[in-house]
């Protein structure tokens, strides 16, 4: 399992605005940590604040694509997040491994589950935001983790705990109408980001699955794949999140930096 201490980059202040790029990491209070699940399982993770102390606007939890396809807490749009929008935006970004995921930050204890034990990483990684007295919090989901969003999220222990939730790219695979009924029930909000050109489920089905949740928008992609490969895509997700999250909307997020910036290996 991989160490505890924060993790390091080399910042450096440049004189002109730099552009920000897929690799750029801005100033954020980044630490590693480790879950703990009910059923004994110990997972890692990373979370990164707002610089100097300033309290997040809003924390999101992530859940990440499918472990056994490559999918881990460095999947692109979130290691995008975490290096982002602490800076720009005075959001907090909790990535974690679920059960059975390896990545440079290390292995969480366990095996993967199907979307069953993961019930329980989902319900520590809010009750660890919870502890930590942050307000304010999201789940955000992509593919895999969109089912865990919709089958978990809407019902307690989680429901009561989070503001509601934003979908990248749900296959609705495991998510059944049960979850989808769940989440109408508890009104909590749902934004669900659908690539135009999905492998699994693409807009004009989404929109006849969801209608099924009245609170719940859809919002299609143009040119985007299930992946959100390409800047284009990602910061485009970046801005609908922190659209949904903020108390006032701030997007489209800034692409440009003045102050200290360091670069991801």
């Amino acid at each position: 399992m991989a160490s505890r201490d924060t993790p390091e980059y080399t910042f450096r202040t440049s004189h002109e605005a730099v552009e920000i790029r897929a690799s750029t990491v801005l100033p954020a209070d980044r630490r590693n940590i480790e879950l703990h699940t009910a059923d004994g399982l110990t997972l890692v993770g990373e979370f990164a604040a707002p610089a100097g102390g300033r309290a997040p606007q809003a924390t999101l939890v992530t859940l990440h694509p499918l472990p056994t396809h490559g999918g881990f807490m460095d999947s692109h749009v979130y290691r995008k997040a975490s290096f982002r929008l602490p800076a720009l935006a005075d959001i907090a970004v909790l990535r974690f491994n679920t059960r059975g995921t390896c990545s440079p930050r290390g292995c969480s204890e366990g095996a993967f589950d199907g979307g069953d034990g993961e019930r329980l990483d989902l319900q520590a990684a809010v009750d660890w935001a919870v502890a930590q007295g942050l307000h304010n919090i999201w789940l955000v989901g992509w593919s895999f983790g969109t089912e865990l969003c919709l089958k978990y999220g809407a019902r307690d222990p989680v429901a009561e705990l989070i503001e509601g939730a934003i979908l990248l790219s749900p296959p609705l695979h495991r998510a059944d109408d049960d979850d989808l009924a769940a989440w109408a029930a508890a009104g909590l909000p749902l934004k669900v980001l659908v690539p135009e050109h999905d492998d699994y489920l693409k807009p004009p089905e989404a929109s006849e699955r969801f209608a099924a949740v009245p609170q719940a928008e859809v919002v299609p992609v143009k040119g985007a794949k299930h992946l959100w490969v390409g800047e284009k895509y990602a910061a485009r997700a970046l801005n609908e999140i922190a659209d949904v999250v903020l108390p006032a909307p701030v997007s489209p997020l800034p692409t440009m930096w003045e102050g200290p910036a360091a670069t991801a290996p």
